[in-house]
C-alpha cells in the first residue's frame, strides 16, 4: 500500500492567512503595554497634583479652569475626535469600519490627544476616567497595525481593540468580552467573539505581566444578610439608577439639545470649559479634594469599610459632570464608580447594623448601570474588580433594577446616543 503524499504548501501562500492573526496578536500586546503606561501616567498626575495643591491650596481656582479651557482648544484645534469619553468614537467606527479606518475616530493622532488631554485633565484635579479614552486608544491601535500588516480592517478588529481597552484598564477579561457584547458590538457573531475573546485574553496577559496581578479595588470581604439584600438591592437600583439617568440626561442635553441655554454653551466651548474646570476647582476645595481625580482611593476605602465625608458622593456627582460636559478628553468610567461608591456609601448610613462595604457595591453597581445602561457589564466588571462571587444575585438584581430606573429618567442610552455625532466623520 503506497503511503498517503501530503503537498507541501508554500510559504508565501500562508501569509495572507497567518497575517491577520499577527496583527490581532501584535494589536493586543501593543495595546496592553500603552494601557499599563497610560494608568501609570495617570497615577503620576494626580499624585504631582496632590503634591502641588498641599503646596498651595488655592491654586486649583486658577490652574485648574485655566488648563480645562486650554484642553478643550488644543482639542478642538488639533484632535477634534478625541474629546469626551472615547467609546462613542468606537462605537460609531464600529458600525462603519470601512470609511473609519481613514478616519479621524480611530486614528493614531486622535489617541495621542485622548491621552494627552486626559493626563492634563488628571494632573490639575479633573474628575476624568482612563478606562473610556483606554477604549478609543486601543481600537486606534488595533487599526493602525493592520493597516501597517495590510490587513483589512473589519469592524470585529475595531470591537476587539475596544474590549481589550476595557480588560487591560481594569484588569477584567470577562467585563471587556461583556461590554463588546453589549455595548461595541450591535450583532454579536461567533467569529467575532473568537476574535475579541482571543485579543483580550493576549490583551490580559501581558497587562498581568507588566502591572501583576491585582484586583482594582481590592478583595471586597464584607457580606449581607439575605433579609436585607431583599431592601438594599431595589433601593440601591432605583436611586443609583435616577441618579445616572440624571447624568445621562444631562450630558446627551449638552450634546444636542435645541435649549438655548445648552446652545449658547455649546457656542463658546473654550469658556463653558473654563467654567467647568472653576466649577471643579471649588467642588474639590468644598470636599476636601476627595472629589478631585478618579475617586480611586476614596472608593476602596469605602469598599474596606471605612469612613469618608458624607460630601464624598454629591461632589464626586457634580465634579464628573462638570468634567464630562467641558467637551476635553476623559472618561467617565472609574468617577462613576466613585459616585456609585458615595451613593452606596449615603445608604449605607441608613442602615447603620449592616456592613457598610457591601452596600458601597451595591450603591456602585445601582449608579454605574444607570449611567452606562449595561447591567451585564455593570455586574461582571464589579464582580471582577472586588474579587466577590458571593453577591452576584443582588449585583444583577440591582442592576437590572437600576436599568429600568434610569430609562425612566433618560430613554435613549448615552454611548449609543453621543456616537451619534461622531457618524458623519466616517
Amino acid at each position: 500500500m503506497q503511503a498517503p503524499r501530503f503537498r507541501k504548501v508554500p510559504f508565501a501562500s500562508t501569509l495572507p492567512l497567518a497575517r491577520p492573526r499577527l496583527a490581532a496578536v501584535i494589536g493586543a500586546i501593543l495595546l496592553s503595554i500603552v494601557a499599563v503606561l497610560f494608568a501609570r501616567a495617570g497615577e503620576w498626575a494626580q499624585m504631582l497634583f496632590a503634591i502641588a495643591f498641599r503646596q498651595a491650596p488655592q491654586a486649583p481656582l486658577i490652574v485648574t479652569p485655566l488648563v480645562f479651557a486650554a484642553v478643550v482648544w488644543a482639542t478642538r484645534r488639533w484632535f477634534t475626535a478625541a474629546r469626551g469619553s472615547g467609546i462613542p468614537q468606537v462605537m460609531a467606527a464600529g458600525h462603519s469600519p470601512g470609511t473609519a479606518a481613514q478616519s479621524p475616530l480611530v486614528s493614531l493622532r486622535s489617541a495621542v490627544g485622548k491621552l494627552l488631554g486626559t493626563t492634563a485633565l488628571l494632573l490639575v484635579g479633573g474628575s476624568a476616567g482612563r478606562e473610556g479614552p483606554t477604549v478609543q486608544v486601543s481600537a486606534a491601535l488595533m487599526v493602525a497595525v493592520h493597516r501597517w500588516l495590510r490587513v483589512p480592517v473589519t469592524a470585529g478588529v475595531i470591537i476587539a481593540g475596544g474590549a481589550a481597552g476595557v480588560a487591560a484598564a481594569f484588569n477584567t477579561p470577562l467585563a471587556g468580552v461583556a461590554f463588546a457584547i453589549e455595548e461595541l458590538a450591535s450583532a454579536f457573531e461567533q467569529r467575532l467573539a473568537v476574535l475579541v475573546m482571543a485579543v483580550v485574553m493576549i490583551a490580559g496577559v501581558v497587562s498581568l505581566g507588566l502591572a501583576g496581578d491585582y484586583v482594582y479595588f481590592g478583595a471586597m470581604a464584607q457580606r449581607l444578610p439575605v433579609a436585607d439584600m431583599i431592601v438594599l438591592a431595589p433601593l440601591a437600583g432605583i436611586v443609583g439608577g435616577i441618579a445616572g439617568g440624571l447624568f445621562s440626561r444631562l450630558l446627551i442635553a449638552m450634546a444636542g439639545s435645541d435649549h438655548g441655554m445648552f446652545k449658547a454653551m455649546r457656542a463658546r466651548p473654550v469658556v463653558l470649559a473654563a467654567g467647568c474646570g472653576l466649577v471643579v476647582a471649588i467642588t474639590g476645595l468644598v470636599t476636601e479634594g476627595s472629589s478631585w481625580g478618579t475617586g480611586y482611593d476614596t472608593t476602596r476605602h469605602l469598599l474596606a469599610g471605612g469612613d469618608a465625608s458624607l460630601l464624598f458622593g454629591p461632589g464626586k456627582f457634580v465634579s464628573t459632570l462638570a468634567t464630562a460636559l467641558s467637551g476635553a478628553p476623559g472618561g467617565i468610567f472609574a468617577p462613576s464608580l466613585s459616585v456609585g461608591a458615595g451613593v452606596g456609601q449615603l445608604l449605607a448610613a441608613l442602615f447603620p447594623g449592616d456592613a457598610p462595604g457591601a452596600i458601597v457595591v451595591l450603591g456602585m453597581i445601582g449608579y454605574f448601570t444607570g449611567v452606562v445602561r449595561a447591567p451585564l457589564t455593570a455586574a461582571i466588571i464589579i464582580m471582577e474588580m472586588t474579587a466577590d462571587r458571593t453577591m452576584i444575585l443582588p449585583l444583577f438584581a440591582t442592576a437590572l433594577i437600576a436599568d429600568w430606573a434610569s430609562a425612566k429618567v433618560c430613554k435613549p442610552k448615552l454611548y449609543h446616543t453621543l456616537a451619534r455625532q461622531f457618524a458623519p466623520a466616517t
